[in-house]
C-alpha cells in the first residue's frame, strides 16, 4: 500500500465469518493536524481553545485524569460515519437501531473504549490540599509557638507541639482529601445523564457510561454527551457554538452526506459531545467517546474542577480564625501587662501558652469530615449536592416550591376517561402499560372497537396516536409492553393501542399506501402549553393536529368534530368554552390531568416539508375533538412528607401545569391545602371530608388556590398585600415561578425550588436552593441547581432538609464543645496570672503541652463524634433556622462564654484547692521549665486541674449532644446513643491515664506529677459542672 501525502486509505479487516470487524481512517501524520476550518468549522486564527476548555468545565463536570503523553499518540480517526446510511452504521458499531446495545455487550465496550471522559492534568491535587494545612492563623499560632519554645531551648516542648503540629495537618488532610473525593464522585454523579436504549428498555444513565454503539433519546435542553450519528430528527436544533463558533443552532436531520472532508458545522447528521439542543428532539447513536470526540481532540487538557469559591460556613469559619487571633494578641498583651512590660522567658512561655489555648487545632478537620459525611449519607438518600452552600443553607429553607407530575406523583399516567362532544363521556379500563382494556359508553355501556367506532371518535384517536412521540412496544425478553418517552405521550400512545389503532398500526403498515407520514412537529412549549404535529394521511391530503392544555387549545379552534364525517360545526368561542369547560371540571374534580386533542385539514399548492409552515399558521382555525383524562395517582410518602414539612415550620406550594381543578384534587390528596377546600359546594363530600381532618396550616385561609393567569396578572403590591402567598398555583409558565420566588423573597422567606425544564433554569437560578430532577430534568436545569434529585421524589426534598438541619446543627454543637473548651483553658491561665512564685515569675496553672493535648487528642474525637450526631426527633419539628443565625449566632455564643467561664472557674478551684487547701501554697522555683524538689506542689496541683479539665470536657460532648434540652437525665440517657461519642470519650480517659502515670512523661512533658485522692475532687466537680449545665439549660427553655 503506498501513501501519498495528504491522502488516506480506508483498509477492511474482515473475519473468517466475513463479518464486518474494523473501519478505520489512517493519516500518515503522526501528530494531530493544525486546527482550520475543515477540523473545527472556522478558522483556526480566532479560535480559543482555552475559551473551549472554560466553556466545556462549564457545560460539563467531566472527569479528569493524568495521561503520560497525549501528544505523542498516533492520530486515528473513525469513520466518516456523516457519509454512511444508518445500516452500516449500525453495523460497524455492532448496535440496533430499535433495541440499542445488549447489556452483556457493556462491560466489553468499556474495555475497549474506557470510560466517557476528559482526559488531562488537574483533579483533585493531594499536594494543594496538605500545603493548604499550613496556611491557616491557627497553624501560624503553633509555629511562632514551637519556634520560640527552640529558641529558650526548650526542645521537649518544641518537638511536642512540631509533631501535633504536623499531626493536625495529616489528619486535617486526610479527611479534607476524603471529602474532595467524596465531591468529586457526586460531581460526577449529578452530572449530565443520557437516556439510552439497551435491551429494548429506555433507561437513564452517567453520561461517562455511554460507549459507541449506544443509541441515546435527545430533547430540548440536553447536553449531547458523546458524538453521535443522527437516527431520526424532529426540529431538532443544536447549539453548536461551543465546537465551531457558530451563532445560530444547527437543524439536525438524518440522511447522509456526502463528502468525507466538510468542516463539522456542515455535518447536520451529526451532533457533538457537550453541544446544547435548543428545540426539538431526536434519537442518534454514538459513534466516538472520551478524547476520541471532536471536543476532545480539541480540549487535550482541561482546567481544574475544584470550586475555590468560599461557602458561608468557611466564610464564617474565617471570620472565627481572626476573632481568635484578636483575642490571643489580647491575651499576649494581658500576659506582658502583669508582668509590667517586664519580658523574660518565662514571660514569653506563659504568653504563647495562653495563645495556644485560645486555638481549636482540630476545628477545621472536624467541620470538613461533618460536611462529607452529610454529603454522602445525602447522596445515599438519593439527593446529590452540587454546592456546598447549598448544604448549609438547607436548614433554613421555610418555603418549598414544588411541581406535581413526577414530583408528588408517580408519574405512572393511566388514561381512564374521555368526553367526545357527540357522545359523551366514556371510561377506559386496564392499567400501566398493556395495550389491553375496554373503552365504554358510560351512557349506555355500549364498547367502542376498532370495528364500531365512529368518524369522529377515530379522528381523535388518530391525534392521541400521531401527535406523540413516545413509542409502546413488547420486551423481546419479557413479553411486557413498555413504554419509551414522556408519561402523558405513553398514556395516550397506550389508549389508542387498546382500540388498536397505535402508531405502529398507522405509520408501519406493509402496505405503504396505508401508512400515514409525519411531515413536521412543533414540539410542547411550556409557556403556550400545546404541541402540534402536520401529517400526511394514506389517501394525500394533510392534517395537523394538536394537543394541550384545554384554555390553550380552545383558543385555538372554530368548530366541532361531531361523530359523521364532513358533520363540522362552527362555534364561537363562548359557546366552545360553555359547552367544554363544564366537562374538563367533570374530569379534573377526580384528580384527573385533563388535555384537549383538536385537527384541521391543510391545503397547500407546493409540496408540504417541515420548513413550509410556521407554527403561529398551523396552530388556528383547527376542530375540537374532545377531551381525554389522565390519571397519576399520588406516591404513598408524598402526604407524610408534606405534613412532615408542615411540622418543621415549612410551607409546601404546588407550582403546576394542570388544571386548577385537577391541581386542587391532588393537593387535597397530598395535604398541601385542606382537606375540605373546594369542596363547600358539595355537602356530602365535604362532610366526608371533615370527619377525622386534623389541623392544616390553610385552614381558615382563602385563595389557598389560584390560577397563574390570575396571580400573574398582579402587581406586586397586590401580592404583597395578599396575607398568605397561593399553596397551589395552576396552569404555571416558567415565568409564574420565577415571580413566585421573587414574593418569597421580599417576605423574607428562603425558598427552595424543584424543576426539570430547559425553562425552568431561571427560577432554579433564582431561588435560594435549586432543586433538578435526576430522572426526567433536561442537563441545563440540572447544572443550573443546587441538589439533583436522583429519584425525582418530593418526600427526598423533605430528607435533605432534614439531613441539612442535622448537618448544621451538629456544627453548631461541636463549634459550641470546641471553643468552650478553648475559653475553659484560657480562664485560669490568665487567672492564674496572679500565682507569683518567688523570682516574681507567674506560675502556669496549665503547661502548653497540657493545652495542646487537650485540644487535639481528647477534645477533638469527642467534637468529631458530634459531628455524626443522627438525627434527633425533634428536628422536625423546630421551625426553620434564620438565615442570619450563623455558627456565632448570639446563643452559641453565650453558650460557649457559659460553658468555658464555668468550666475554667471549676478547674482552677481544683488547683487553688491543692494547693492552698491541702498543700502550704508553696509555688516553687522554676517550676514552668522543669520539676524540682520545690515543685511538687505545683505539679500535684497542675495534674488535679488538667485531670478534672480533661474529664468535664469528654463529659461536655455528652452535654452537647443538644444544645436545649437536658442530656443527663434518666430519659436522655436511655435514649439514642451516640456510640462514637461513647468510645472517643472512653480514648480520651485511657490517654488521660497514660499521661498521669507514665514516669518521665509526666514529669517531663506534661510537667504534672500522678494524682491521687484528688480524684475524689474531680468527681464532686464533675457532679458540679452537670447541675450547672442542666440549670442553664431549664433557665434557657423557661425564659428563652
Amino acid at each position: 500500500m503506498t501513501n501519498q501525502p495528504n491522502t488516506q486509505t480506508i483498509q477492511f479487516d474482515e473475519s473468517q465469518n466475513r463479518e464486518l470487524k474494523e473501519y478505520q481512517i489512517q493519516y500518515n501524520e503522526k501528530q494531530q493536524k493544525p486546527l482550520t476550518r475543515s477540523s473545527t468549522g472556522q478558522s483556526s486564527a480566532d479560535f480559543d481553545t482555552k475559551s473551549v476548555r472554560s466553556v466545556l468545565m462549564n457545560k460539563m463536570n467531566l472527569v479528569k485524569r493524568r495521561r503520560q503523553s497525549i501528544d505523542n499518540t498516533e492520530r486515528i480517526e473513525g469513520p466518516p460515519y456523516h457519509t454512511m446510511d444508518l445500516d452500516t452504521v449500525t453495523l460497524l458499531l455492532k448496535s440496533d437501531l430499535d433495541d440499542g446495545l445488549q447489556e452483556s455487550s457493556i462491560q466489553e465496550k468499556l474495555d475497549q473504549y474506557r470510560y466517557n471522559e476528559m482526559e488531562g492534568e488537574g483533579g483533585v491535587s493531594p499536594l494543594k490540599i496538605l500545603f493548604k494545612q499550613f496556611l491557616n492563623i491557627m497553624v501560624l499560632i503553633l509555629l511562632i509557638a514551637m519556634v520560640v519554645s527552640f529558641v529558650f531551648k526548650d526542645w521537649i516542648e518544641g518537638a511536642v507541639i512540631c509533631a501535633i503540629m504536623f499531626l493536625n495537618a495529616i489528619v486535617g488532610f486526610l479527611q479534607e482529601y476524603k471529602a474532595e473525593k467524596t465531591m468529586d464522585s457526586l460531581r460526577q454523579m449529578a452530572s449530565p445523564t443520557s437516556q439510552v436504549i439497551r435491551d429494548g428498555h429506555q433507561r437513564t444513565i452517567g453520561t461517562r457510561e455511554l460507549v459507541p454503539g449506544d443509541v441515546i433519546i435527545l430533547k430540548s435542553g440536553d447536553v449531547v454527551g458523546a458524538d453521535c450519528r443522527i437516527i431520526e430528527s424532529f426540529n431538532m436544533d443544536i447549539d453548536e457554538a461551543l465546537l465551531t463558533g457558530e451563532s445560530v443552532p444547527v437543524n439536525k436531520v438524518s440522511d447522509p452526506i456526502q463528502g468525507d472532508d466538510i468542516p463539522l458545522g456542515d455535518r447536520v447528521n451529526m451532533a457533538y459531545s457537550s453541544t446544547v439542543l435548543t428545540k426539538g428532539r431526536g434519537k442518534a447513536i454514538v459513534t466516538a467517546t472520551g478524547m476520541q470526540t471532536e471536543i476532545g481532540k480539541i480540549a487535550k487538557r482541561l482546567l481544574n474542577s475544584g470550586d475555590n469559591t468560599k461557602t458561608p460556613l468557611q466564610k464564617s469559619l474565617d471570620r472565627m480564625a481572626l476573632v481568635l487571633l484578636g483575642i490571643a494578641i489580647i491575651s499576649l498583651i494581658i500576659v506582658f501587662g502583669a508582668a509590667k512590660f517586664h519580658i523574660t522567658d518565662e514571660v514569653i512561655l506563659y504568653a504563647i501558652s495562653t495563645s495556644i489555648s485560645v486555638i481549636p487545632e482540630g476545628l477545621v478537620a472536624v467541620v470538613t469530615l461533618t460536611q462529607a459525611f452529610g454529603v454522602h449519607s445525602m447522596a445515599k438518600s438519593k439527593a446529590l449536592v452540587r454546592r456546598l452552600a447549598a448544604l448549609e443553607l438547607l436548614g433554613s429553607v421555610s418555603n418549598i416550591c414544588s411541581d406535581k407530575t413526577g414530583t408528588l406523583t408517580q408519574s405512572k399516567m393511566v388514561l381512564t376517561r374521555l368526553w367526545r362532544p357527540s357522545t359523551g363521556f366514556y371510561s377506559v379500563s386496564g392499567l400501566g402499560f398493556t395495550t389491553e382494556g375496554e373503552v365504554k359508553s358510560e351512557s349506555d355501556d355500549a364498547v367502542v372497537t376498532k370495528e364500531n367506532i365512529d368518524h369522529g371518535f377515530q379522528t381523535m384517536v388518530n391525534a392521541a396516536a400521531l401527535c406523540n412521540m413516545s413509542e409502546v412496544r413488547k420486551d423481546k425478553n419479557s413479553d411486557e409492553w413498555i413504554g419509551i418517552g414522556d408519561p402523558t405521550e405513553i398514556a395516550l400512545q397506550v389508549f389508542a393501542h387498546k382500540l388498536k389503532n397505535g402508531k405502529p398500526s398507522l405509520t408501519k403498515n406493509e402496505d405503504a399506501s396505508k401508512n400515514w407520514k409525519l411531515i413536521a412537529e412543533f414540539p410542547f412549549d411550556s409557556s403556550i402549553k400545546r404541541m402540534s404535529v402536520i401529517t400526511r394521511s394514506p389517501q394525500g391530503p394533510h392534517y395537523a393536529f394538536l394537543k394541550g392544555a384545554t384554555e390553550r387549545v380552545l383558543s385555538c379552534c372554530t368548530s366541532i368534530q361531531m361523530s359523521d364525517d364532513g358533520d363540522i360545526r362552527s362555534i364561537s368561542p363562548e359557546e366552545l368554552e360553555q359547552l367544554v369547560l363544564p366537562r374538563v371540571e367533570s374530569l379534573a374534580k377526580g384528580g384527573l390531568r385533563v388535555l384537549s386533542l383538536a385537527t384541521r385539514s391543510i391545503k397547500s399548492e407546493n409540496q408540504i416539508t417541515s420548513d413550509t409552515f410556521i407554527r403561529e399558521t398551523i396552530e388556528h382555525d383547527m376542530t375540537f375533538l374532545g377531551l381525554v383524562g389522565i390519571y397519576d395517582p399520588p406516591r404513598k410518602e408524598s402526604k407524610d412528607a408534606v405534613e412532615k414539612c408542615h411540622s418543621a415550620g415549612i410551607t409546601v406550594h404546588m407550582l403546576t401545569g394542570d388544571h386548577i381543578a385537577t391541581a386542587t384534587a391532588i393537593a387535597r390528596e397530598v395535604s398541601i391545602v385542606p382537606p375540605t377546600y373546594g369542596l363547600e359546594d358539595d355537602p356530602e363530600l365535604y362532610s366526608r371530608a371533615k370527619e377525622g381532618a386534623r389541623p392544616h396550616i390553610g385552614d381558615n385561609q382563602k385563595d389557598l388556590v389560584m390560577a397563574a393567569t390570575q396571580f400573574d396578572k398582579m402587581t406586586e403590591d397586590e401580592i404583597d398585600n395578599m396575607p398568605n402567598l397561593p399553596l397551589v398555583i395552576a396552569r404555571c409558565s416558567p415565568d409564574t415561578k420565577v415571580k413566585m420566588i421573587e414574593a418569597l423573597h421580599r417576605r423574607k422567606k428562603i425558598a427552595g425550588m424543584t424543576g426539570d425544564g430547559v425553562n425552568d433554569s431561571p427560577s432554579l437560578k433564582e431561588s435560594d436552593i435549586g432543586i433538578a430532577m435526576g430522572e426526567n430534568g433536561s442537563d441545563v436545569a440540572k447544572q443550573a441547581a443546587d441538589i439533583v434529585l436522583v429519584d425525582d421524589n418530593f418526600a427526598t426534598i423533605v430528607k435533605a432538609i432534614e439531613e441539612g438541619r442535622r448537618v448544621f446543627g451538629n456544627i453548631s454543637r461541636f463549634v459550641v464543645h470546641m471553643v468552650s473548651g478553648n475559653v475553659a483553658e484560657l480562664t485560669p491561665l490568665l487567672l492564674g496570672l496572679v500565682f507569683i512564685d518567688a523570682s516574681g515569675a507567674s506560675v502556669f496553672p496549665m503547661t502548653p503541652i497540657q493545652i495542646l493535648f487537650n485540644n487535639i487528642l481528647t477534645s477533638s474525637p469527642p467534637a468529631m463524634s458530634l459531628g455524626l450526631e443522627p438525627v434527633h426527633d425533634d428536628q422536625m419539628l423546630e421551625p426553620p433556622r434564620d438565615k442570619k443565625d450563623g455558627l456565632f449566632c448570639k446563643s452559641n455564643l453565650i453558650d460557649i462564654i457559659y460553658y468555658g467561664f464555668m468550666i475554667g472557674v471549676i478547674c482552677l478551684a481544683n488547683f487553688i484547692v491543692v494547693l492552698y487547701g491541702y498543700g502550704t501554697g508553696n509555688l516553687g522555683h522554676d517550676c514552668n521549665r522543669e520539676y524540682n524538689e520545690t515543685c511538687e506542689e505545683v505539679f500535684r496541683a497542675r495534674g488535679a486541674l488538667f485531670a478534672t479539665l480533661t474529664v468535664i470536657v469528654l463529659l461536655h460532648g455528652f452535654t452537647c449532644r443538644d444544645l436545649r434540652n437536658p442530656t443527663w437525665s434518666w430519659k436522655a440517657l436511655k435514649g439514642p446513643k451516640n456510640m462514637y461519642l461513647f468510645w472517643s470519650t472512653l480514648f480520651g480517659f485511657i490517654l488521660l491515664i497514660g499521661s498521669l502515670y507514665i514516669p518521665v512523661l509526666n514529669t517531663k512533658v506534661f510537667k504534672h506529677s500522678y494524682i491521687t485522692w484528688e480524684w475524689g475532687m474531680t468527681a464532686a466537680s464533675v457532679i458540679l459542672y452537670i447541675a450547672l449545665a442542666e440549670l442553664y439549660k431549664w433557665i434557657k427553655r423557661r425564659y428563652f
